[in-house]
């Protein structure tokens, strides 16, 4: 499997592991991949949000 690595801060690593542990998350891996799959998805829904509204306006079905 594919495991692309990523760099941050150490400043924030440390605060992204006592995230996790407060948040029951394994590893600050678990809490970054979640973080990311919910934040993309959000950014996908509004786009494609975005893009109907602007398909509808163009149809004449909403000013």
């Amino acid at each position: 499997m594919f495991e692309p690595k990523i760099k941050i801060e150490r400043a924030l690593y440390e605060r992204l592991t006592l995230i996790a542990e407060q948040a029951g998350y394994s590893t600050v891996e678990e809490l970054v991949q979640h973080v990311l799959e919910k934040t993309a998805a959000e950014l996908e829904t509004a786009q494609s949000e975005a893009e109907v509204r602007k398909r509808m306006k163009g149809l004449g079905y909403i000013e």
